[in-house]
C-alpha cells in the first residue's frame, strides 16, 4: 500500500516558503561542463552593485591609497597634485 501524504499546516507552509526565499537570496544556480547545474553563493552586493564596482565609484583617492587599491586610482582626476 502507498503511504498517505500528510498535508502541511499553514504555519509549516509559511516557514517553508520563507526558507526558500532566503535560499534564493543567498545562492544561485549556474551551469557547469556537461550540462550539470550547481548551486553557488551569490556575489556580495551593495545597493545592487558588485562590491568592487561600488568601491571604484564611491571611494576617494586617499582611502584607495590607504587600503592599497592603487589600480583603482584615476590619474586624471587627481586635484591635489
Amino acid at each position: 500500500m502507498a503511504k498517505v501524504k500528510k498535508k502541511l499546516t499553514a504555519a509549516q507552509k509559511r516557514a517553508r516558503k520563507k526558507a526558500k526565499e532566503e535560499r534564493q537570496k543567498k545562492y544561485m544556480w549556474v551551469f557547469m561542463k556537461g550540462g550539470k547545474q550547481v548551486r553557488v553563493k551569490r556575489p556580495e552586493t551593495i545597493d545592487g552593485m558588485d562590491k568592487d564596482e561600488f568601491i571604484r565609484k564611491n571611494a576617494g583617492p586617499i582611502w584607495l591609497h590607504q587600503n592599497e587599491l592603487w589600480e583603482y586610482i584615476d590619474q586624471e582626476d587627481d586635484e591635489y597634485i
